[in-house]
């Protein structure tokens, strides 16, 4: 039943977030009891379109740390699969907006990585334990913006 209203819940909640970034001109929606949120700006895989997604974060060594966890659903979540058809997008953070790559951490650096996020976010570790896929952790690494790349 919970997972269900999760299910259906988080569109909607997402969607809410999202307006609030935009009609405040992303002065508001940075963060919510104590944790922190960026924007996942990249392109759908499907339609070409503009996808901006509202995630929360761990800061961790000059990179950030999203989890693709679709709040413990046992499908991945779609700004993940876009990601993984073209790695190299913007994320908009407090402090602006930057380019970044999206690599899906490795098995070496996973486990320390998702100690990192569970310690901010307990939460996560529920997610991990109650879905039947391996939930992706993501660090979006800056990077340089490509001559003539198309800005968002």
């Amino acid at each position: 039943m919970v997972r269900t209203m999760v299910r259906l819940c988080l569109p909607l909640i997402t969607g809410i977030h999202r307006f609030i970034f935009e009609k405040s001109g992303h002065r508001m929606g940075w963060g919510a009891a104590g944790f922190e949120f960026l924007v996942l700006e990249n392109i759908g895989r499907k339609s070409g379109l503009v996808r901006q997604t509202p995630l929360l974060f761990v800061a961790h060594h000059g990179t950030w740390l999203i989890a693709a966890s679709n709040a413990g659903q046992d499908k991945d979540p779609v700004w993940w699969l876009n990601l993984c058809a073209s790695p190299d997008v913007h994320i908009r953070t407090k402090q602006g907006r930057t380019a970044v790559h999206a690599r899906r951490a490795e098995p070496p650096e996973e486990e320390k990585l998702w100690a990192v996020m569970i310690e901010v976010m307990p939460w996560f570790q529920n997610y991990r334990a109650g879905t039947n896929r391996t939930i992706p952790l993501v660090i979006l690494e800056p990077r340089e913006i490509s001559p003539g790349e198309a800005t968002i």
